[in-house]
């Protein structure tokens, strides 16, 4: 049996799905033959890095002109036009897909998705098309051509209803969360994360993102980090920044200017999450703008209680 896993490179997470996928079919049916591709960076190299580069150049610098896309992108002229540029490239995986031979595609993003459902429609392809939703809400681009799609892997039951509103059968609909790595289920040795980051044992730990490379709603995680930094002396932060080096230096300034460094620990990139989040007690992760930002001050570390 051969399963074909296609993502694209837009932001970590579709990536890290697909790579959550091939590891869980790697460990549990070693059997089976498992290749992952970037569908975009296949089909046409400088499609996808105009592409790549615009969508982070948005998220690093206009984070409101990436949010404003992503809305225009359900319909309209954008939505169409990717629909449109989907189906031509379509094409060039067509010859993949034939060499490859797959029992089953898995689909971590929609332009992938939208390119196998193409060729299923015109009957170039005939292969069960399994859609992985790494969203937590069914964002129309996800669901073009849905009656050509087998299969949809959700991350909660309210999506469910989403799309059976749209008229997707209850049987092709799977709630099994967004895939993550065998590694957050692993059990880690406190003691030696908590020394090994120069923690402490008898404080509670937030576990604190900045939102990856990206550095989305960057604001709040600075206006988040101050309240962190002056209103939880009692409580130890550990604040990753991702591979940005201007929010990693606006935390480190942060924590200096509010004499924080006995309680908050900067991290640039790490690959030890799943180790970091077994010692935490709370989890605070791509936060949003609000106006009332300013309230999360008043809480105190009976929250955490």
């Amino acid at each position: 049996m051969k399963i074909l896993i296609f993502y694209a490179n837009y932001g970590g997470g579709h990536l890290s799905a697909a790579k959550a996928i091939k590891e869980a079919f790697n460990n549990q049916y070693p059997e089976i033959d498992v290749e992952m591709i970037d569908c975009m960076d296949y089909v046409n190299k400088m499609i996808n890095k105009i592409t790549t580069s615009a969508y982070t150049g948005m998220a690093k610098k206009t984070p409101k002109m990436w949010g404003t896309v992503y809305k225009a992108s359900k319909k309209g002229p954008i939505s169409q036009f990717t629909k449109t540029s989907n189906k031509l490239l379509s094409l060039k995986l067509h010859k993949l897909i034939k060499k490859i031979n797959p029992n089953v595609i898995v689909c971590t993003h929609p332009f992938a998705t939208q390119m196998c459902t193409s060729l299923k429609k015109q009957k170039k392809i005939d292969v069960k098309i399994a859609n992985v939703l790494t969203d937590f809400k069914s964002h129309n681009q996800w669901l073009v051509k849905h009656e050509y799609i087998d299969y949809f892997f959700i991350a909660n039951e309210k999506m469910k209803v989403e799309l059976e509103e749209r008229g997707i059968s209850s049987e092709k609909i799977y709630v099994t969360g967004i895939p993550i790595s065998a590694n957050f289920s692993k059990k880690y040795e406190r003691q030696d994360i908590l020394k090994e980051n120069m923690l402490k044992d008898n404080k509670k730990t937030i576990l604190f993102f900045a939102g990856g490379k990206y550095g989305l709603a960057k604001r709040s995680v600075y206006d988040i980090l101050e309240i962190l930094a002056r209103e939880f002396k009692d409580v130890q932060v550990i604040a990753i920044s991702g591979k940005n080096e201007k929010i990693y230096n606006k935390f480190i300034e942060i924590v200096r200017d509010y004499n924080a460094e006995e309680n908050i620990k900067v991290i640039e990139y790490t690959e030890k999450v799943p180790e970091l989040m077994s010692i935490s007690d709370i989890v605070i992760t791509k936060p949003r703008r609000n106006n009332k930002l300013r309230e999360y001050g008043k809480w105190s570390t009976n929250n955490f209680n």
